[in-house]
């Protein structure tokens, strides 16, 4: 393959999500660095690039990709071993709901964007991580009721899914807004999967920009 970039930051969970993904298919890739806190995804050149001004984007086929449920999914049909999604139509659906829990209902409304408009509204530093921890609890409440009838060791049994690339990470935000991390059947699943190297290695601390 062609030289392949992955445009991000360490602590980005959507991200994080997409570095799990190209490990687990053995993607090479190299990544840019965009430093959230500093507005560098603001600059000129990475609007270029994406102009939402949002990581991460994923430089590959010629081709940049946004936004990292897309870019998973284009990983999978780009490269289906291993598959990230069951073959069951059923099970297929189950396990994009969940992740689409965390993409769509948790993370936005508790991202580096929204948590510096409610600071520009008047909320002091308590009060936002109060709002981050209380999203992250409602949202991953439901992920653990989603898959309490599942096996594991894995959010829907033996095999990694895109459930379980979205989880991860999501329970490190979880931590560093001081949720309460009561689900064990999460927790379980997130110690099962960091023990595979395709999520250690694509954790934020092992990233060459982390701080």
């Amino acid at each position: 393959m062609a030289d392949i970039v992955l445009h991000g930051y360490f602590r980005s969970t959507a991200s994080y999500r997409v570095r799990i993904a190209l490990n687990l298919k053995g993607i090479a890739y190299r990544q840019q660095s965009h430093h959230l806190r500093k507005g560098e995804q603001h600059a000129p050149d990475f609007l270029a690039l994406n102009p939402q001004g949002f990581v991460p984007a994923l430089e590959m086929d010629g081709a940049v990709l946004t936004q990292s449920l897309a870019i998973c999914d284009y990983l999978e049909e780009r490269q289906p071993m291993p598959p990230l999604l069951p073959a069951d139509p059923l099970r297929r659906a189950r396990v994009r709901a969940f992740a689409q829990i965390i993409a769509c209902d948790i993370h936005p409304i508790q991202n580096l964007r929204i948590l510096d408009r409610l600071r520009e509204a008047g909320l002091d530093g308590a009060a936002v991580k109060a709002w981050a921890a209380t999203v992250i609890e409602d949202g991953l409440d439901a992920c653990a009721a989603m898959i309490a009838d599942q096996p594991g060791p894995y959010c829907f049994g033996a095999d990694v899914t895109l459930a379980d690339l979205f989880l991860v990470p999501q329970l490190a935000n979880a931590r560093r807004f001081g949720a309460d991390l009561r689900w064990p059947r999460l927790l379980a699943v997130e110690r099962a999967c960091l023990a595979l190297p395709a999520f250690a290695s694509a954790s934020p601390e092992q990233q060459p920009d982390a701080e």
